[in-house]
């Protein structure tokens, strides 16, 4: 029974402990866990949210290292099935002083790229209020893309709210043209849409924030698209033409930048769960984004709800109903 689902790859991250050191040259590093749609979970569970994730991992210790630190976080894991043929997608991601951290990910083939369909029909979706889609999970394989699909196609049957990140790998497709049409394709079975002003140059070719919210408005579900402008905040535009800008938290000393979209997106959920507003929802999202870069893990930023309110206290601004 949880109020929120999603689907994605958790990835064994294996992060530098030696700061603007190359990934060639930095000896020490430490094991932890990331993947974008589990940062959401992550982050949802943290806000008093019941979540479940669906994925598969290997049998090795990867993956049962994935299981135990899943289950630490209390998010649900009855929808990840184990693999004996596959290993656990893994990363090596660098630690910066500025900037975005290089990271190298060994997920070609993992146990999540076979990830049947037919796991989906096992998913018990009577009791989901909101599910959080991504444009990851479909890039990773062709099998994936097919639970995604299905998955999407059983949320959008029972009229389950989805919101969806395009979270741009380009890596992971065979071409730009390629990824381009599929996360636009899949972006319009959304309700609501999450893309950043760089992604809507590759996706749509603007960065206009506008332009960008009216292209995915288009879609055949979309009816709100919120448009992450970075340290600026966000730009929200409706299907009935109301459009507003939530300004974003100013942050001293930004460590990483890792987590930060997924931050948004987690805020908006549960925000949208306890009955907020959608300037709330996006209020919220800008607040957890701006907590998450001040810190160098994937979801270490995360707040707790009192901790999201002594930031707000600390800021000056209250979350209207």
């Amino acid at each position: 029974m949880s109020e929120v689902i999603t689907i994605g790859e958790p990835l064994v991250t294996f992060a530098s402990e030696e700061i603007d050191k190359s990934l060639v040259d930095a000896l020490k590093y430490h094991k932890i866990m990331g993947g974008a749609e589990l940062n959401v979970a992550i982050g949802v569970k943290r806000l008093g949210h019941s979540v479940e994730y669906i994925s598969q991992v290997g049998e090795e210790p990867f993956g049962q290292f994935v299981i135990k630190t899943i289950n630490s976080h209390q998010v649900g894991t009855k929808y990840i099935s184990s693999d004996p043929d596959h290993w656990t997608g893994h990363q090596v991601k660098q630690l910066v002083s500025k900037g975005d951290p290089q990271v190298v990910n060994y997920r070609k083939g993992s146990a999540a790229c076979y990830l049947s369909k037919d796991v989906i029909d096992k998913v018990d979706l009577d009791d989901v209020k909101i599910a959080h889609m991504s444009g990851i999970f479909p890039a990773i394989s062709a099998e994936a893309q097919e639970s995604f699909r299905k998955l999407y196609k059983r949320l959008n049957d029972k009229n389950i709210l989805t919101t969806f990140d395009p979270n741009l790998r380009p890596s992971l497709w065979d071409s730009e043209e390629q990824m381009v049409k599929t996360i636009n394709e899949l972006a319009s079975y959304a309700d609501i849409v999450l893309p950043g002003i760089n992604e809507g140059k590759i996706l749509m070719g603007s960065e206009d924030p506008e332009e960008i919210a009216d292209f995915y408005l288009k879609g055949e579900r979309t009816n709100i698209v919120m448009v992450k402008v970075g340290p600026d905040g966000a730009f929200v535009k409706k299907s009935d033409g109301e459009k507003f800008t939530v300004k974003g938290f100013k942050v001293d000393h930004v460590v990483d930048t890792v987590g930060a979209g997924d931050g948004f997106a987690l805020g908006v959920i549960t925000a949208l769960l306890e009955g907020k507003s959608i300037k709330a929802a996006a209020l919220r999202g800008n607040a957890v984004g701006a907590l998450q870069v001040q810190t160098p893990g994937d979801n270490d930023g995360y707040p707790t709800h009192d901790e999201l309110t002594t930031f707000y206290e600390k800021e000056g601004v209250s979350e209207e109903a």
